[in-house]
């Protein structure tokens, strides 16, 4: 499911309604946080996961 540039304008116009010009850098700051932190996470799962299967290879 593709987002085109209309709707990521719409997007944006609506969030500036909801939350207003002043609160949009905060919010995203903190979408980047937490994008940053769930990539970090999702990276050591990964590498746990490949650990296991070398872990095994090698019985």
């Amino acid at each position: 499911m593709g987002l085109g540039y209309g709707s990521l304008i719409l997007i944006g116009v609506v969030a500036l309604i909801i939350f207003g010009p002043k609160k949009l850098p905060e919010l995203g700051k903190a979408a980047g946080h937490t994008l940053r932190e769930f990539k970090q996470a999702t990276s050591k799962l990964m590498d746990e996961s490949e650990d296991q299967e070398m872990t095994k290879d090698q019985h």
